[in-house]
């Protein structure tokens, strides 16, 4: 069973950094494309931050010079280095990894919370 493991969030001043990471279970295969995903609460989760298999990556327009998506393949990881962390970063962040057949797997969430 695929499973994905999130770790790194927690509490941080505004303007402070995190390191989300993302680690997938051996039984999984194949790992296409890496994102994280947010949701504050009242709100859609959307997409953060997206790497494909080839190296590409894109952004949302909110996070666009702060944030950094990355990957290691080898590892099963994807990571998500947040810098100039504003309240409004403020969300349940979530990883999600796609296989080659596009079947999506999501982890359990972590907190981040930018609060003074």
């Amino acid at each position: 069973q695929v499973q994905l493991v999130e770790s790194g969030g927690g509490l941080v001043q505004p303007g402070g950094s995190l390191r989300l990471s993302c680690v997938a279970s051996r039984t999984f295969f194949s790992i296409y494309d890496m994102g994280w995903y947010r949701q504050a609460p009242g709100k859609q989760r959307e997409l953060v931050a997206r790497v494909t298999i080839s190296g590409s990556t894109n952004y949302a327009d909110s996070v666009k010079g702060r944030f950094t998506i990355s990957r290691h393949n080898a590892n099963k990881t994807v990571y998500l280095q947040m810098n100039s962390l504003k309240p409004e970063d403020t969300a349940v962040y979530y990883c999600k990894m796609s296989d080659y057949r596009s079947w999506d797997y999501w982890g359990q969430g972590t907190q981040v919370t930018v609060s003074s």
